[in-house]
């Protein structure tokens, strides 16, 4: 059964690292490479905010027993085989997920560039991953 409060606390969560990263957008290319502050941030609510995406895609996978997880992308692939995303949201929830394990794991290796890209172009794939979390309030 899906905890209503654990998606909801969750999607707060989310809600609060995407407005902060709404507002970090503020920032030219410039401004953002030459500040670790900034990029900084950015890097880390970025993180957050996928983590925050698989916590709660684990969570609805697990409650509804929708198969076996081995790897953060097989939450990706139980929703969409299920229906609850797209196979379009499924590929960018992979790419995204990506993106963090390099946040994370590779973070010495970051493409700065690339992460303000994100920050200008790809929120709202994580609001669409928010709005399809939603149904299960």
């Amino acid at each position: 059964m899906v905890k209503v409060e654990v998606i909801r606390k969750r999607l707060n969560s989310l809600d609060e690292y995407l407005n902060i990263l709404r507002g970090l957008q503020k920032y030219s290319l410039d401004e953002f490479l030459s500040n670790p502050e900034i990029y900084g941030s950015v890097e880390r609510f970025l993180q957050l905010a996928v983590e925050t995406t698989i916590d709660i895609g684990n969570h609805i996978t697990s409650a509804l027993g929708l198969g076996e997880v081995n790897w953060y992308s097989d939450v990706a692939a139980l929703m969409e085989e299920k229906g609850y995303i797209t196979v379009e949201l499924r590929e960018r929830w992979i790419k995204m997920i990506g993106f963090r394990n390099i946040l994370v794991h590779d973070y010495l290796e970051v493409d700065r560039k690339i992460v303000y890209d994100v920050l200008q172009n790809r929120l709202d794939d994580l609001e669409e991953l928010k709005r399809a979390f939603a149904e299960f309030l």
